[in-house]
């Protein structure tokens, strides 16, 4: 076009040819000549970006010792922290050199966290305490983004904190314990019968273990019957049953295989069977007995765990779909048409393998049916497998059960006394003379004092009492006389607050030479 042309000739020449692209344009599209029109360049950056985006995978590691649903629960917790979760075992080595021996080897331990529905990953003979080697491994090798622990302190024997780096690289976060439940408390239910028992007669493995009583803070009356108050306090809530549970049920045609049992004590010869099981069928519903039932199956000193803590720690299996609390002991006819079940299984490895030869066989009608299968197990694993090995060394264990809950009382009350004395010394510091002082020294006081109580575990109250006096007195008064800020009043709330310490000393010996000596 002549650029000497009007203005108005060349906008009416840009109108007609815009027209012509515009009409040719739609007719491509209705003949389907044409290619999608190309997405925005702001589109396609939003797609690289995402597609750059990694999961974010968090760590968190343990013994998983004689695993139960705190274990499962804190896992659930972890694993919402992020996108993956990898878990690192700690090696039977690394748990005898920290806590004592474990009852349940690695390779059992293995099994039960690879079983759990939210850990994707597992990192076989993980340190006790993360180093910096193992903590740049994580990062680098398993490209960890966080580290996770539970709120309760987990420390060394020389008394540092086990996840001290990781707080200072900033990589770590922390999720709530589960209350209530414990594999100490586990172990100290089954080692409650023999708590006050001489050694000659705690040889006597076969006469302790008819004595473990699920549950039950009794003894026996000669003569008499056994009673008593169960011993576990958990609370179960429908809260966290949802939050264990797929919320997903069977398809149409799905397959649904059934198995029942008591699952006490859940370890890797019941998580062996239900993998077996899951296999043959596409819905695996796994019915949960009664605590009555399985007393009166198995004796009045089981089961170990009540109905809803067996329930949560099947529940937590990523073999299982769906559960039956409280089913009944014999299967009937209505049962399997309630729950469309296909095939009813049961192991060759079981408390009570009797019941084929009584009249009531709680299988006779799906084995009247044609559906029953019994499968072989693949670990000779039961629960009195679990009893018989704590038995077998129950004063370990026990010295064990002693240690670690010293050892966490003590932590506890360092810890909150530590950040109440810090607290409330620095909310004084504009209106009392010498708060800062005063602040400074109960917290090293408090450091002393709990400090030699942790390190001399079950030893005599006024040997730590004299030794944290001595500490205190040599370092915090010498402190305040160079300071210059001694006054014969600081001296005072000194001393008041030595006797406040000697009474928490005295509960503490108290409360454990009552309850775990």
């Amino acid at each position: 076009m002549d650029p000497e042309a009007p203005a108005s000739s060349r906008f009416v020449a840009a109108l007609i040819l815009g027209g012509l692209v515009v009409g040719v344009s739609a007719l491509a599209f209705h003949l389907g000549l044409a290619t999608p029109r190309p997405t925005p360049p702001y589109t396609w950056w939003w797609r690289r970006r995402k597609k750059k985006t990694r999961p974010v995978r968090v760590y968190m590691d343990g013994c998983f010792d004689m695993m139960h649903y705190g274990h499962c629960n804190a896992l659930r917790q972890a694993r919402a922290l992020g996108d993956e979760l990898v878990v690192g075992v700690v090696s039977d080595d690394e748990i005898t050199a920290n806590k004592g021996p474990p009852v349940t080897p690695l390779h059992e331990r293995l099994i039960m966290v690879r079983a759990i529905k939210w850990v994707d990953e597992v990192i076989p003979d993980a340190p006790y305490a993360i180093t910096e080697d193992f903590m740049n491994k994580l990062f680098t090798e398993y490209n960890i983004d966080y580290i996770i622990h539970g709120d309760d302190p987990c420390l060394l024997p020389d008394g540092t904190d086990a996840y001290a780096l990781a707080k200072k690289a900033g990589r770590y976060k922390q999720i709530k314990r589960t209350e209530g439940v414990s594999s100490t408390d586990i172990v100290g239910r089954m080692l409650l019968c023999v708590r006050e028992r001489s050694i000659g007669d705690s040889h006597n493995h076969s006469s302790l273990q008819r004595q473990f009583s699920h549950g039950h803070s009794q003894k026996v009356e000669e003569g008499g019957s056994r009673s008593g108050t169960r011993i576990s306090h958990f609370l179960p809530t429908s809260r966290r049953i949802v939050q264990f549970s797929n919320g997903k049920g069977p398809g149409p045609d799905a397959r649904i295989v059934y198995i029942d049992g008591a699952f006490d004590l859940f370890h890797a010869g019941h998580v062996e069977i239900l993998r077996i099981a899951r296999e043959l069928g596409d819905f695996l519903l796994v019915g949960i007995h009664t605590d009555q039932t399985v007393s009166a199956t198995r004796g009045h000193h089981r089961p170990i765990m009540n109905l809803h803590e067996r329930s949560l720690s099947v529940l937590a299996c990523r073999y299982v779909d769906e559960v039956i609390i409280g089913a009944p002991w014999e299967i009937s006819k209505d049962m399997i048409t309630t729950f469309n079940i296909s095939l009813v299984v049961h192991g060759t490895i079981a408390e009570n393998m009797d019941f084929r030869k009584d009249e009531s066989n709680p299988y006779a009608v799906p084995m009247a049916m044609g559906i029953y299968q019994q499968l072989e197990s693949p670990l000779d694993i039961t629960t009195s497998t679990i009893i018989k090995r704590i038995v077998a060394n129950h004063e370990a264990y026990q010295d064990m059960s002693f240690h670690v809950n010293y050892k966490y009382i003590s932590s506890r009350w360092h810890v909150w006394l530590s950040t109440y004395v810090q607290q409330n010394g620095m909310k004084r510091k504009k209106r009392v003379r010498g708060s800062t002082t005063r602040a400074k020294l109960m917290y090293l006081e408090t450091e002393l004092f709990l400090g030699a109580l942790v390190e001399t575990v079950g030893g005599d109250t006024s040997a730590i009492l004299v030794s944290s006096i001595s500490k205190s007195f040599s370092c915090c008064i010498c402190r305040l006389i160079r300071s210059f800020s001694f006054t014969f009043q600081l001296a005072r709330e000194y001393i008041y607050r030595l006797l406040q310490l000697y009474l928490v000393s005295q509960w503490l010996e108290l409360f454990f030479s009552s309850d775990f000596r």
